[in-house]
């Protein structure tokens, strides 16, 4: 009987391998020319004289209304000189990064064919985590001084956001800019509403980013990874008993939802506790849902957040 068990599992083994070899091997043939810009290399490296030239090239980067001045300050300001003089020690070959935003784009390709490759460009902007990666369509703006590594000199920001700025999480912040687009808005302010929609983003990344650590597609550490799976059933029934997954009490999402040093059981384990502990379980949610039911990707993105819940047989792991 074991050995017939281990029969099955083998091969069930190696069909669920060859089942991914096929989508690699598919994924693998799809073209993408990724073409990159460095502004930030184009601006620093400017004079004043040059500016009207960097204006006709780059209009999008100029808003109206801002006094030549302004640039020229930034230009030369010693300050800004050296914050590029860090990035361009640590990104003056881009060139490994082009090949991982082609990979991405191609997993991207493949499962939403419309999708136009943009011309990548790389800024140093204005230190705004909450706009490191923006897809636009047709451009890829990379804010490169958020991605020098959470020891940097240069950053004064608290210890749960400066994790996020390593190189490893530009890709991650890509596909979350990019899940913008395909992930409509909740229609409500449930908390699972709240936690579908994220969960839907992270089941994105484990898709477009497969060689990504669970810890790397959420922004985790991989200690907080292992704490929400240590505390997955005590955290779901907290939920549970305390009616939280309808409730729209707008003080949730601070809770459980946003970046946050810990989340807010108001319990002893809050200090112990990542931040956005609940999109860590609508993902855990979302990924059963797809486990569960055969339906496509595109579809699934589309699902009402409550039908795709009981619909996912989601069971939370059983600590031991």
């Amino acid at each position: 009987m074991r050995k017939f068990i281990l029969v099955l599992f083998m091969l069930f083994f190696l069909i669920s391998c060859d089942k991914k070899s096929k989508v690699e091997k598919a994924v693998e043939q799809i073209s993408v020319d990724v073409k990159v810009d460095r502004f930030d290399k184009s601006f620093f490296e400017a004079t004043p004289r040059g500016l009207p030239n960097l204006k006709a090239k780059y209009p999008f980067f100029f808003p109206n209304g801002i006094d030549d001045k302004i640039w020229i300050e930034k230009m030369q300001n010693p300050l800004w000189q050296e914050l590029y003089q860090e990035v361009e020690k640590k990104y003056s070959n881009f060139d490994n990064e082009t090949n991982e935003i082609e990979d991405l784009f191609k997993h991207i390709k493949y499962y939403f064919p419309e999708t136009t490759t943009p011309k990548v460009y790389t800024v140093i902007a204005e230190m705004d985590y909450n706009n490191k990666a923006i897809y636009a369509n047709d451009k890829l703006i990379i804010a490169l001084e958020l991605y020098l590594g959470k020891d940097h000199k240069f950053y004064e920001f608290p210890k749960y956001l400066k994790q996020n700025f390593e190189e490893r999480q530009i890709l991650p912040d890509v596909v979350t800019s990019f899940a913008y687009r395909k992930i409509a808005p909740p229609t409500d302010k449930t908390l699972l509403s709240n936690m579908i929609y994220y969960g839907k983003q992270l089941y994105l990344k484990d898709i477009l980013l497969p060689e990504y650590t669970d810890a790397e597609k959420i922004g985790y550490l991989q200690e907080q990874v292992v704490w929400c799976q240590d505390n997955e059933s005590y955290m779901w029934r907290f939920f549970i008993d305390e009616n939280l997954l309808f409730n729209s009490d707008s003080r949730l999402p601070n809770r459980f939802i946003n970046v946050a040093p810990f989340s807010k059981f108001y319990l002893e384990i809050d200090n112990e506790s990542p931040g956005r502990v609940g999109q860590w379980l609508g993902w855990q949610i979302v990924r059963s849902y797809m486990k569960n039911n055969e339906v496509s990707l595109q579809d699934m993105l589309k699902m009402d957040a409550k039908q795709l819940f009981e619909k996912s047989k989601y069971k939370p792991n059983k600590n031991e």
